[in-house]
């Protein structure tokens, strides 16, 4: 298990920082993650790659020439924020643009995909790609479906190594999407990791099994198998990888045989020796393989192999010189310009942030005191959910990662900080929505954390900072923040997320308002109705997100997701009674600009 922290909560931020000071020759800490100690050199392409941490060497120990430019590092197994990701590419970018990149997962598609929308309307060439490598979590014909895990490695090397070579933004997107077409990976898990600071394992696999189709954030496997011998798994492996291998007819592969972090070198040698001898006897030629510990799932016990059939172009890349903390091939020069040309970065080195207009300008007194509501509105639900983290994360790690309880407590403090320091700036109700929001984005990074985000931003949109709304006016903006999830994640009714509970609840608000209902009395009964429509995604199998590949362990328990917005939805309820009662906000609704 993990053993060593500080503050659970912290994990990520304490091991950033540790790993900056060993290894400031290569990087330098920039807000969200690390770029590169040397600048890029303009007229370079930028490549930035990212994801949750607890994968060491991924992400940020491949940072370096012949490699990526930058990383940005979300919390554990978790994605990192909109304003995380944006930021790293905006220090990275050297004037020839950012290729963004992370393993197939919807926190990171939606945040990542953000970022490069918020980079283009700044005039940075941003384009993003999605690995989907993993031969487990979909089926052929639906490869863009597939989860990214070890076969992120082979995706970011080559790409990193183009640009170093020269290549622009065209050949650089061009030399990305043939590694991931070409790359495909299977794992295995013997046990499952522990968070920091947690008892119990994300999962556990039966004494004399193994999880075959394992995802690398605590996702446990799609089957349980008998513990094989080396000599047998290395058999599963191969035989799992050939059967799903791309149409080509190159015999020349990259391959490795990755440790999830808790698997020793010398077992994977024993693996790898019956591994390599099978692939060579099935026609092929290994290039540059590796073995050992690439792409990590904190202290997993397992492995997985990757195999990237090669061309001309992806070969180059992938035998060319890289140094960087965790990874170097010292076969020739460096590639790219030399780095003794390129400036060093100071410790000054920020990107300017433009001044936001006074809070207290854009409100009225009705609208004050309206935000004040949303303030302890946003505090009894960073109460409610922070009591019920255990037990989120329970639910959670069912079929998923298990991290939603603390990613819930993460972005609901933030949340709750932003919003006071808005009330304490005399902001409406508007833009304490706002403020929250951005918080929780920003620091909880994830699904839940961008669609609590793009929940919280929409709803203020719709109320702004003037007036004491009604329920009418409530109603219309849950209902846009509705869309907004729609939007971003791509979920529908019935797919099993936390829409389950919202669409109902925003319903009920809205037909409370046609019968001219107050909006606590139509807030209070829509929380019962999202309380049992939350219960009843029980019996739904998931369609979307971490949970798809293991689809049926998830029928029986309820989405966390769901869970969650009721519990919140109800805690909100509860706490407000006594404000509207005290008369501090009314359906007395004035002008509304």
């Amino acid at each position: 298990m993990t053993r060593l922290f500080n503050d659970p909560s912290r994990f990520s931020e304490d091991m950033l920082a540790g790993f900056c000071d060993a290894n400031s020759r290569y990087v330098a800490a920039v807000p969200g993650g690390v770029v590169r100690a040397h600048r890029t050199p303009p007229g370079k392409v930028a490549v930035v790659v990212g994801g949750g941490s607890g994968h060491y060497p991924a992400f940020c120990g491949v940072v370096g020439p012949g490699f990526a430019d930058g990383a940005v590092v979300g919390n554990i197994f978790t994605s990192p924020s909109t304003d995380e990701a944006t930021s790293v590419a905006r220090a990275a970018d050297g004037g020839a643009g950012v290729l963004l990149t992370t393993g197939n997962y919807a926190g990171d598609v939606m945040n990542f995909g953000l970022a490069v929308q918020q980079l283009r309307a700044e005039g940075i060439d941003a384009h993003y790609l999605a690995v989907t490598d993993d031969v487990a979590s979909a089926p052929a014909g639906e490869e863009s479906r597939r989860r990214g895990i070890a076969g992120d490695f082979t995706v970011f090397r080559c790409a990193g190594a183009a640009a170093d070579a020269g290549r622009d933004m065209a050949g650089v997107l061009d030399i990305a999407r043939r590694a991931n077409d070409a790359t495909r990976t299977l794992g295995v898990a013997f046990d499952g990791c522990t968070m920091p600071g947690a008892d119990a394992p994300l999962f556990t696999v039966p004494a004399g099994k193994m999880g075959v189709g394992l995802g690398i954030h605590g996702e446990p496997g799609i089957a349980d198998e008998p513990m094989p011998t080396a000599e047998e798994l290395a058999r599963t492996l191969v035989d799992g990888v050939l059967a799903a291998a791309p149409t080509t007819d190159s015999n020349r592969i990259a391959v490795i045989l990755n440790g999830l972090g808790r698997t020793k070198y010398e077992e994977l040698f024993v693996v790898w020796s019956t591994a390599s001898a099978l692939l060579r006897e099935a026609g092929y030629t290994l290039v540059d393989p590796e073995v050992g510990e690439l792409v990590t799932s904190l202290d997993m016990a397992g492995c997985s192999l990757t195999v990237m059939w090669l061309d001309d172009d992806l070969e180059r890349y992938w035998t060319a010189p890289a140094d960087t903390p965790a990874y170097r091939k010292m076969t020739g020069d460096h590639v790219g310009p030399a780095m003794g040309d390129a400036q060093l970065r100071s410790d000054t080195d920020e990107v300017a942030v433009a001044a936001a207009p006074a809070l207290a300008s854009l409100s009225d007194e009705a609208g004050r005191r309206t935000g004040q509501v949303v303030g302890e509105a946003l505090h009894a639900l960073a109460d409610a959910v922070a009591g019920a983290e255990t037990e989120l994360g329970r639910i959670d790690a069912v079929a998923g990662d298990g991290d939603h309880g603390r990613g819930m407590v993460k972005g609901s403090s933030a949340a709750v900080a932003a919003a006071d320091e808005a009330i304490a700036a005399q902001a409406g109700a508007g833009s304490v929505l706002a403020a929250a929001g951005k918080a929780w984005a920003a620091k909880a990074g994830g699904t839940s954390g961008v669609l609590w985000g793009a929940l919280l931003g929409a709803l203020g949109a719709r109320l702004g900072d003037t007036g004491s709304p009604d329920t009418a006016l409530l109603g219309a903006g849950l209902r846009d923040g509705y869309q907004a999830l729609v939007d971003l994640g791509g979920a529908a009714p019935g797919d099993k997320t936390m829409l389950d509970a919202l669409g109902p609840f925003v319903e009920e608000i809205e037909r409370q308002a046609a019968d001219g209902v107050g909006w606590h009395e139509a807030w209070s009964a829509a929380a019962v109705v999202a309380d049992e429509s939350a219960k009843a995604t029980a019996r739904l199998r998931p369609k979307v997100g971490r949970a798809r590949p293991l689809a049926e362990r998830s029928v029986g328990t309820p989405d966390a997701g769901a869970i969650s917005l009721a519990l919140s939805v109800q805690a909100i309820a509860d706490r407000t009674s006594a404000l509207v009662g005290a008369g501090h906000s009314r359906d007395e609704r004035t002008s509304h600009s």
